[in-house]
């Protein structure tokens, strides 16, 4: 459907994983643009804030596991923002086409006339992998990457982890914390060495973030002791490469004056 001139536009705009410094700059320009924002319960307050004063700010919520806007009215509050002829930005966690239905609501508000933009952002893999110094991939030891969720859309656990097995690929699970047991359980079936390295990041990016690691057979155990914030799972050769050297006492203060500025 071609795009109606008296209609406004949107934005599907990655923030990041959390700390407004790792979105990009054309993210921070759209929402500094924005005279709608409709936001993810992920999205920083900090990100948030760079909306203009006037601009109509609206809680989508979307978050694994907790109440929030159906998708359906999601998409229809955003078409109707727009047939106002406002400049809609729907401001994602991560990166909107990682698990960010960016190709439900692209198609959704297109099919009525609506211009849309799609604003690439930093995925909650890549933040972690920088953060506690671990690459995705790396030679001899992991030749490809595979991003997957726990569950499908019925909430059932993945049946189906072939691709999962192969020891030179890198596993990174979102929203996979509920589902850690019975996620080992089918990758060892699968194939995969119980012993394959096995990280858990919870709050990938921020300055709070947590790493555990362990083994694919402590998966579960990794998850204990947390404090419900989002999590990533990396299985691979690679996760045990990481390591947390970011607490050093000079850091440390530097991050807490930034916290109270």
């Amino acid at each position: 459907m071609s795009h109606d001139a008296g209609l406004g536009d949107v934005l599907l705009v990655g923030a990041g994983p959390g700390p407004v410094d790792l979105m990009t700059l054309r993210a921070a320009r759209a929402v500094e643009g924005a005279q709608a924002l409709l936001y993810d319960a992920l999205v920083s307050d900090e990100a948030i804030a760079l909306a203009p004063a006037g601009c109509v700010r609206i809680l989508t919520g979307k978050r694994s596991g907790r109440p929030s806007m159906k998708q359906e009215a999601i998409n229809r509050l955003m078409l109707r923002l727009a047939r106002r002829g406002l400049r809609v930005v729907r401001l994602k966690g991560g990166d909107p086409s990682v698990f960010g239905r960016v190709g439900e609501e692209a198609e959704f508000l297109r099919a009525h006339g609506v211009s849309v933009e799609v604003v690439p952002g930093v995925t909650a893999a890549s933040a972690a992998a920088a953060q506690f110094n671990f690459p995705l991939t790396h030679r001899g030891e992991a030749r490809r990457v595979i991003f997957t969720t726990a569950r499908v859309g019925s909430g059932d656990v993945i049946e189906d982890w072939a691709a999962a097995s192969d020891p030179e690929a890198t596993v990174a699970v979102y929203m996979g914390g509920e589902a850690a047991a019975e996620l080992g359980r089918r990758l060892i079936a699968a194939g995969r060495s119980p012993s394959t390295p096995t990280l858990v990041v919870e709050r990938a990016g921020d300055p709070a973030a947590a790493l555990r690691t362990g083994r694919l057979d402590t998966l579960p155990q990794l998850l204990t002791g947390g404090t419900g914030g989002p999590v990533l799972i990396v299985i691979g050769a690679v996760a045990r490469r990481a390591q947390d050297l970011r607490w050093t006492p000079e850091l440390a203060q530097i991050e807490a004056s930034a916290r109270r500025a």
